[in-house]
């Protein structure tokens, strides 16, 4: 089957400098991919070449298999949500949502009936005579995404589109979009530095340092076995250590920390020997934390210390240790069983975690 979306080789360069690093992935029908990734990565360069605002210096674009090489922006069945919505302020929502449709000449009548299925799908039935500025912002939010669905784009591109929004109605918006996505059945191309917005929604997810793609993969591929230092990194919180590798044996390896800990960790088929430096990383929620050794038996990795910060935060609570070793703060989330809620700076506690849990990478790599 046709993928909606295929990009091939796409480099795109501004004098000197390569914003888009021979980049190619495709996007099946009706799913929703995500490009995550630092400011300055690349990712608007490539949503902007999709659009047809910027052409690639070379390599190509496909929607539906058709190349979009030298097709203008308003010829492409692709259109864009970005992150100030653009609405028109003077028209009301039914004008609004109606817009491209008139422009392409459409019948009054079939107008208002696409509007009107629109408004439905959307969850905002009836409120087509109302002013843009009686919305709220989630509500501008699902206008915005039906103005571009009543054009039955191949692809809809969306830039950030979340930003402007406060934190919980961002939150909110998450669940939303994955749901307008489904009802519309439309592919969605999303552009993000926000992980927890790309993880939420996304079936898959391209995670873009400097140019290039560093893994591809679902948020579950990319969380719990990252391909890279960066990914590891830069999709969820970790913890991290730098030494020097003293022992491996099989696909696990055992290395001395640059404070004198030592550390076992699990290679998952890298390529790394005794003697090299890497990096280990350690997800917050993998590390257990309890009153006693004893407890945390079963762990490869263990260390006695002191809880030098408690950073409270309801469910996604956390703490951060000192080892006894006086080197750095390792950072712990705290079970949501109450058993820790008495739990003060200063307190005596001891760390564990399996190697398994460990991902390693040859130091530098980020």
């Amino acid at each position: 089957m046709t993928p909606d979306l295929e990009c091939v080789d796409l480099i795109r360069r501004f004098g000197e400098t390569t914003a888009v690093d021979n980049v190619s992935f495709e996007v099946p029908a009706g799913s929703f991919f995500s490009i995550l990734g630092p400011s300055g990565c690349g990712k608007t360069t490539i949503m902007r070449m999709i659009a047809g605002f910027l052409d690639p210096t070379s390599g190509d674009i496909r929607i539906k298999g058709k190349s979009m090489a030298g097709v203008a922006p308003n010829k492409r069945p692709v259109n864009m949500v970005f992150q100030h919505l653009a609405l028109f302020p003077m028209m009301n929502i039914a004008d609004n949502i109606g817009y491209g449709l008139r422009r392409k000449g459409m019948a009054r009548a079939e107008i208002a009936r696409k509007v009107d299925e629109a408004l439905e799908r959307i969850g905002l039935p009836g409120i087509g005579k109302r002013k843009v500025d009686e919305l709220s912002g989630g509500q501008k939010q699902r206008v915005a995404i039906a103005r571009c669905m009543v054009m039955e784009p191949d692809v809809l591109l969306l830039d950030e589109p979340l930003g402007a929004l406060d934190l919980k109605l961002r939150e909110h918006m998450k669940i939303e979009l994955k749901a307008l996505q489904a009802a519309f059945d439309t592919t969605f191309v999303y552009i993000t530095h926000d992980q927890s917005e790309a993880l939420v929604m996304s079936d898959q997810i391209a995670v873009m340092n400097k140019g290039v793609f560093e893994q591809v993969g679902t948020a579950r591929e990319l969380y719990y076995r990252p391909e890279s230092a960066f990914v590891a990194g830069f999709v969820g919180d970790s913890n991290r250590w730098r030494g020097r590798i003293e022992r491996i044996e099989g696909g696990e390896m055992e290395m001395r920390t640059e404070s004198g800990l030592s550390m076992r960790g699990a290679l998952h088929g890298r390529q790394l020997s005794a003697g090299d430096t890497a990096d280990i990383f350690v997800r917050p929620e993998a590390i257990r934390v309890a009153r006693s050794e004893t407890e945390l038996a079963s762990f490869d990795n263990r260390i006695s210390g002191t809880v030098s910060s408690l950073l409270f935060n309801g469910a996604a609570s956390r703490v951060l240790v000192q080892g006894g070793d006086g080197g750095e703060q390792i950072e712990v989330t705290l079970p949501q069983s109450g058993e820790y809620a008495t739990l003060s700076k200063g307190d005596p506690v001891h760390i564990g975690w399996s190697g398994e849990q460990g991902n390693c990478f040859p130091a530098g790599a980020a």
